[in-house]
């Protein structure tokens, strides 16, 4: 017998079972992650092209590539509850159908007007995802496997991040059918959604009673195991708390915007990153955007060797200091010199913004009552996310009036630095009854 085999052998039933399930439903979900995240950023390639084509300027870019997160934040809470009526697997399909509808729609902007409706749509469409999948995990994983699973989900950001830039460059290049690249890029890229949300559909279950793929003794492992652990934990405390009770704790307040700081700063160097590229020589759609994969391949390294000392030598809060003051020096030494060297500093500062979002998510999950987790983690992650709204519209309107957004990187790496120090006032050790206390 193999080492392999005995290894198997040596699962337990509950084990067994568990593997089946992220075996089947952790890849989709990656992927969905990265379609999911090509479709928000992918307008960061075409800044220049809608400029000449259609005139939509540096300021109302700007506000368009925000207008999605106020759109997002808005119904994030909204779409999670829903989720929770009709079930995972209609909602997530709904939420891919729609968003792919409203990326492709892009191809078609006439002007500012449809610019900003489309990408305020699209936040409105894409709303729920992130915390959709969450509540699938409470909903199929026990306690100790949900950590995990979130760990692999969150790795479709970051691949996003280096495929979006190649996959983006090389669309913008197609022409023909009376449409120009960039309308190509969107509907390729929205339609790819479209077609995804059909596997979805017969590929996921809401609940494991009805997972035909599993034995009849594992939907009952599972479904016993989970429910087992809800009883517990409402011996503990009621399990419905409003949003207004939530923002009264001040650990949320502080985790809402720690999330915002990481999210201002990665968005501002998302949205901007492929402008400064261009900036730094002649080079085609497809350059720009293997160049632009180049910081994010460098913070993936970054996550998970910060990911190993935090789990070696603990203490969460100093890990996602570090990796925030990491970034705030990156951010600020970017205005020193020209585009190359600018670049060269935002790769730095992607080391420190982007690890800094993987050690973040660990204080929260800790601290939080798994029963409320789902919508807290809503809450938060809609909140956050509004920084992807304050960069680029800042950041926009900085260019056009001042010809520069050095006054936007010097915010971005003061914001980090308070970040940082912010930080150690997160607890990671549950603390229900403070929340249930302020009921």
């Amino acid at each position: 017998m193999t080492t392999a085999q005995a290894a198997g052998r040596a699962l337990s039933p509950l084990d067994r079972a568990v593997s089946k399930i992220k075996q089947r439903v952790l890849p989709l979900f990656v992927i969905m992650f990265i379609v999911n995240y090509i479709d928000r950023v992918n307008i960061g390639f075409v800044r220049t092209h809608l400029a000449a084509d259609i005139g939509i300027g540096t300021a109302a870019y700007g506000l368009g590539a925000g207008l999605f997160f106020v759109g997002y934040a808005i119904f994030e809470v909204p779409s999670n509850m829903l989720l929770q009526k009709y079930g995972a697997k209609a909602w997530l399909t709904r939420i891919m159908l729609t968003w792919g509808i409203a990326a492709t729609a892009m191809a078609f902007v006439q002007g500012e007007t449809s610019f900003y409706v489309l990408r305020f749509l699209l936040g409105v469409a894409e709303a729920g995802f992130f915390p959709g999948v969450i509540y699938y995990f409470t909903q199929w994983l026990p306690n100790g496997e949900r950590g995990k699973a979130m760990a692999i989900f969150l790795s479709g950001s970051a691949l996003a991040s280096i495929l979006s830039g190649p996959i983006s460059g090389a669309l913008l290049q197609i022409e023909g059918g009376g449409l120009h690249g960039w309308q190509w890029m969107f509907i390729i890229e929205g339609l790819a959604s479209v077609v995804l949300c059909g596997f979805v559909w017969f590929w996921l279950d809401s609940r494991p009673a009805d997972a035909k793929w599993l034995t009849q003794s594992e939907r009952d492992l599972i479904g016993n195991t989970i429910a087992a652990e809800q009883a517990e934990r409402e011996k503990i405390k009621p399990a419905h708390i409003s949003a207004w009770t939530l923002l009264r704790d001040s650990q949320i307040i502080i985790f809402c915007f720690i999330y915002f700081s990481i999210s201002l700063t990665i968005y501002g160097a998302t949205f901007w990153l492929p402008s400064i590229i261009r900036k730094m020589g002649t080079y085609s759609d497809f350059q720009v955007g293997l160049f632009n994969s180049i910081p994010w391949i460098i913070s993936i390294i970054a996550m998970y060797l910060f990911a190993s000392l935090a789990a070696r030598f603990k203490f969460q809060q100093a890990w996602a200091a570090a990796a925030l003051i990491i970034a705030a020096i990156g951010m600020y030494v970017s205005t020193f010199g020209g585009p190359v060297f600018a670049f060269v500093s935002i790769c730095f500062a992607a080391v420190g913004f982007k690890a800094a979002s993987s050690l973040f998510w660990p204080i929260p999950q800790s601290y939080l009552d798994a029963r409320i987790a789902a919508a807290v983690i809503a809450l938060i992650n809609s909140l956050g996310n509004l920084g992807g709204f304050v960069a680029p519209t800042t950041f926009g309107f900085l260019e056009q009036k001042t010809g520069s957004i050095q006054g936007g990187l010097y915010a971005l790496a003061a914001t980090s630095v308070v970040a940082a120090v912010v930080v150690f006032f997160a607890r990671t050790t549950a603390h229900s009854a403070a929340i249930a206390g302020n009921k």
